[in-house]
């Protein structure tokens, strides 16, 4: 099997995992080159993963042989980054979220459509075994045709463990923009696309004081709302209501659950990809757990750009796609702008509802 060849720009927190699972789990994939500002956390990388290029952000972005520029970076740099990949040809998957606002992320969109390249991001955490199992439930029917969903991502930011938590509280980031895309990106793969948003939104504090090393006891000023809460209607009818929120120290609110004319469906927690499923029809007196129909329980980030591999070496669509990410982020922005406004707003984007993927993969595998 051919290799896609890959260049990751950002080798941060969150880069370990992609190049564990680009260079180790998928059989499509080949991280030929990677990028970042700090050049010992680019050399640490390349030494771990077996990266055999060390190069800057504008070499792989303008390297022949890269095919996929993988976007790692902080939010403020996703739309810049993205737009030049995209300029010079190359299919580009991006870190959420997609980019600073819905008309950016438009525009990528529209600039990858122009340049016939494929654009997708995260998360694709609504591939692995969790997620993809209550797809299948939801297709198969066991809770009827769904009516409404709850969902919940609720506690008191990052500063207590993240080693530079400062642009969780800028333009870009928040609860919302954080991982609201989790939750939403798990929504539309389970209910479709949305249409109409309404929110409310709330800074409980003006700063932050960072108790996590190597900044510890610095205060953070804080830019941006961190709680927000509102409904989302979906084109299928489905109602959802969404909390995120920084400002709560302890919850017991579920993740997210789904309920239909049938029955409801517990679903596990969308930042993982796998974790307990539990159902319990119109019909049934308890909720029983459900063993996971797909593969890809683990960590398995990096399976969207394995996809989109895919979709180069065969053809298709990528299921964590520009659409489905641009429409997430104008999901995202109408919580935003609904409270700004006091109005509901109805989204200007739509995408289809991602393939499901089949069961019976070997691991490594996305077809």
């Amino acid at each position: 099997m051919r290799k896609v060849k890959i260049g990751i720009i950002g080798c941060g927190n969150i880069s370990s995992i992609y190049m564990q699972n680009l260079t180790r789990t998928f059989a499509n994939t080949e991280v030929y080159a990677c990028a970042d500002l700090n050049p010992e956390k680019m050399e640490a990388a390349a030494s771990e993963y077996g990266i055999p290029n060390q190069w800057t952000a504008e070499q792989i972005i303008t390297s022949d042989e890269i095919e996929i520029v993988v976007n790692l970076t902080t939010p403020k740099d996703h739309f810049e980054l993205c737009r030049q990949a995209l300029e010079a040809g190359k299919h580009v998957y991006v870190e959420k979220p997609l980019s600073l606002s819905s008309e950016q992320g438009r525009e990528l969109v529209r600039l990858a459509k122009e340049k016939g390249v494929l654009l997708g991001g995260a998360p694709d955490t609504f591939l692995g075994a969790g997620l993809q199992t209550c797809r299948k439930l939801i297709d198969d029917g066991f809770i009827g045709e769904p009516v409404a969903a709850t969902a919940f991502m609720v506690n008191h930011g990052h500063e207590s463990w993240h080693p530079n938590p400062s642009f969780y509280y800028k333009k870009g980031g928040g609860p919302m923009y954080d991982m609201g895309p989790y939750y939403l990106t798990a929504l539309v793969s389970l209910l479709g696309p949305a249409q109409t948003v309404a929110g409310m939104t709330k800074k409980s504090f003006e700063q932050r004081t960072i108790t996590s090393e190597p900044r510890f006891g610095e205060v953070i000023d804080v830019e941006v709302p961190t709680h927000i809460a509102g409904t989302v209607r979906f084109h299928g009818g489905a109602v959802a209501t969404l909390i995120t929120s920084f400002d709560v120290w302890s919850s017991t609110l579920p993740c997210i659950e789904i309920y239909g004319t049938q029955g409801t469906l517990i679903v596990p927690d969308p930042n993982t990809f796998g974790g307990p499923i539990r159902l319990r029809t119109a019909h049934g007196d308890t909720f029983s757990e459900i063993p996971l129909l797909h593969q890809y329980e683990e960590n398995s980030r990096g399976i969207g750009i394995a996809d989109m591999a895919d979709c180069i070496l065969h053809g298709g669509t990528p299921r964590a796609g520009g659409e489905l990410t641009s429409h997430v982020l104008e999901i995202m922005d109408a919580f935003h702008s609904s409270a700004d406004s006091g109005q509901y707003v109805t989204l200007q984007t739509s995408c289809e509802q991602p393939r499901s993927l089949p069961t019976g993969l070997v691991k490594g595998q996305v077809r």
